[in-house]
């Protein structure tokens, strides 16, 4: 049988096992395959693009990044339980290091994804060695098939640079007996070579799938432009683009390229125009979800049970497939199923509160004021305005009903009956087995009429949604001429989508209030999407002067970190500091002048610390290459600080 040629990047044990000996097309006993007998078939080609898929959806699992938690638990979004190893708390106790695998889904670090990427290089070339026939019911079908290919490989370069920052760009297969001298390239040189993939891709790939196509969710055209312009704006955000400028004090191999450059703004801006005003049979090909009107608070199980709070709009638009259809950019269907929503609920309905939010991401819920505009919690605007932290889960972001429960929320239980969420006694209670520990429980995702009878499946959340690319746009328009009105109407489009007030008139004149509010609409938006763990670091937060400047303030605020947390708050020094070191809760006191009642008894609301967390710059902004990697080829340089 001719051999097919192991990649450099498998651990040293595979290399010696496996890429020596055996071709990894072959196929058990009873089915093998030369490498003949599978190019020289359309249908065996299309089962290895069908293989490249699936290693591109576990590279980037947005609902189980860590297996069995989201990424979420590892930035100021969530808290983990300790379940299942721990995963999501050592990470944030420090407790990983390049000599070890990494705690929870090995399939989305450096070997697996290095090795998807060989098995999609020698499948192209595969193609290309024995001109593999197309296929015979549907012309036209292996050059899709090819610009898939390419997608691919442009994605899970783009995934490892997430992750890695400089890394080599593999675009053909190695062979065992070459020497492993391979080296890492410039973010910006990666960011042109997925670029050009994405281009090559988008010359091939169909314009669009219909979500009644059998090729629904596939790679199109909109989707390589997608990819294009996430790539760009990557490059252009403070990692590698004026990071020493932004307190970076790292010294990476290209480190001399990572000045700032205007023009990496625009080449963003640029890109994500594109997908914006991408057209299909001259209709855009992307819209907002909008079915539903702001008088339907109907939830999965034709009720409300929610207080009114829920909009249906906002219920549905991860699970109905319209959605998916014109506003998905690029996403994976069936995800997950019911057994994950059970594991996010409260014990009181027989779950395991695995993913708990925190008091950073609560606050980044904007208050909607009298004068019909957002404002910040935090803000002077909002506490003149009449918000209140002692009762403060009044008039906020629409979204924030959806995304997550908390003390006094309109709430079920099992047999689908109306009760409050209860955080101060009960089996919800804070810190009661299996329950929160921040005094919040995730409800984003969540099918409340769902009662553990029958099962279903989550097709979300996608990859890369509409707003992704309204928010890149309107940032580097902000960040390259200053805020407009266009940018202005384009984000309050998509708060409008949600019942949500708009910006207020003056963040279209002042380009750092713009600023403010572009971050915290993505977070807000992508809250639990993945994307929060990796904008931390590309923004450079805990290296961030202003954000440093808040923790020494809030250091200087107490003898203990709960008494810091309660004079952070009441003396106005805003949000909380964004440098990944500690994470903050809600409790409920009985108070009989408090707001929240439940029961016949009255509570008002206070802010405690949860705990400390550790995150070392330079070192925690990109992830180690593995020892057993640089050991196989020594000409890779180790990222700072590991």
């Amino acid at each position: 049988m001719k051999k097919l040629y192991s990649s450099l990047f498998m651990l040293g044990i595979f290399l010696t096992l496996v890429g020596c000996s055996e071709s990894f097309l072959d196929k058990e006993e009873d089915d093998k395959k030369s490498e003949a007998d599978v190019y020289t078939r359309y249908e065996e080609v299309n089962k290895n693009v069908a293989t490249a898929y699936w290693n591109a959806r576990y590279a980037m699992r947005p609902l189980v990044w860590l297996e069995h938690f989201s990424s979420s638990v590892i930035t100021d979004e969530c808290e983990a339980s300790n379940v299942e190893g721990n995963i999501g708390n050592r990470y944030n106790q420090g407790d990983w290091n390049p000599n070890a695998n990494f705690p929870g889904n090995n399939r989305q670090f450096w070997n697996s994804m290095f090795a998807a990427i060989r098995h999609i290089n020698l499948t192209l070339e595969g193609i290309e060695k024995y001109k593999t026939p197309d296929n015979p019911l549907s012309p036209g079908d292996l050059d899709k098939r090819i610009g898939e290919l390419y997608f691919l490989r442009g994605y899970m370069h783009l995934r490892l640079m997430t992750l890695y920052g400089e890394i080599p760009y593999i675009d053909h297969s190695i062979p065992t007996n070459d020497k492993m001298e391979f080296k890492q390239e410039s973010v910006h040189a990666v960011v042109d070579k997925i670029v050009a993939d994405a281009e090559a891709a988008y010359a091939k790939v169909a314009e669009m799938y219909n979500r009644s196509d059998e090729h629904f969710g596939r790679v199109d055209k909109g989707a390589c432009l997608g990819l294009i312009a996430i790539a760009r704006w990557m490059a252009a955000t403070p990692l590698y683009n004026g990071a020493k400028e932004h307190g970076y004090e790292g010294n990476r191999v290209f480190e001399s390229e990572y000045t700032y450059k205007a023009e990496r703004w625009t080449a963003a801006k640029d890109a994500a125009k594109k997908v914006i005003d991408f057209r299909v049979n001259g209709a855009p090909r992307y819209s907002l979800y909008t079915k539903y009107d702001a008088h339907d608070f109907q939830d999965d199980g034709n009720r409300n049970l929610n207080g009114s709070l829920l909009y249906h709009r906002l219920w549905d638009m991860f699970y109905d497939l319209d959605g998916m259809q014109t506003e998905g950019v690029f996403f994976v269907t069936r995800d997950k199923n019911n057994w994950w929503q059970g594991d996010q609920y409260a014990p009181s309905r027989g779950g395991g509160s695995r993913q708990q939010p925190v008091q950073e991401q609560v606050d980044e819920y904007e208050y909607m004021a009298p004068d019909g505009y957002g404002y910040p919690v935090y803000s002077q605007e909002a506490r003149n305005a009449g918000y209140d932290d002692a009762n403060p889960y009044v008039k906020r972001d629409p979204r924030f009903y959806r995304d997550i429960i908390y003390h006094g929320a309109p709430y079920r239980d099992n047999g689908n009956h109306a009760r409050p969420m209860n955080t101060a006694e009960g089996s919800d209670q804070i810190n009661a087995n299996n329950a929160t520990t921040t005094g919040y429980y995730l409800r984003k995702f969540m099918k409340d009429g769902y009662n553990k009878s029958g099962g279903f499946d989550i097709h979300s959340p996608a990859i890369w949604r509409l707003p992704e690319f309204i928010y890149i746009y309107a940032e580097a328009v902000n960040e390259t001429s200053g805020p407009n009105q266009e940018i202005y109407d384009m984000i309050n489009k998509v708060r409008a989508r949600s019942f949500m007030s708009p910006m207020p008139p003056a963040t279209m004149t002042n380009k750092k209030l713009m600023r403010e509010y572009i971050k915290r609409e993505r977070r807000v938006e992508f809250f639990y999407e993945n994307k929060r763990p990796f904008e931390c670091r590309l923004y450079l937060e805990p290296s961030s002067k202003e954000e440093l400047a808040k923790e020494k303030i809030f250091l200087s605020l107490g003898a203990d970190n709960t008494q810091r947390s309660i004079n952070y708050w009441k003396q106005h020094k805003g949000a909380y500091p964004k440098c990944q070191r500690m994470i903050n809760g809600m409790r409920p006191v009985e108070d009989p002048a408090g707001k929240i009642e439940i029961n016949g008894k009255h509570y008002r609301m206070e802010r405690f610390c949860k705990e400390e967390r550790t995150f070392e710059t330079p070192k925690h902004y990109l992830f180690p290459i593995q020892n057993t990697e640089l050991n196989v080829c020594p000409t890779l340089v180790q990222n700072p600080g590991w």
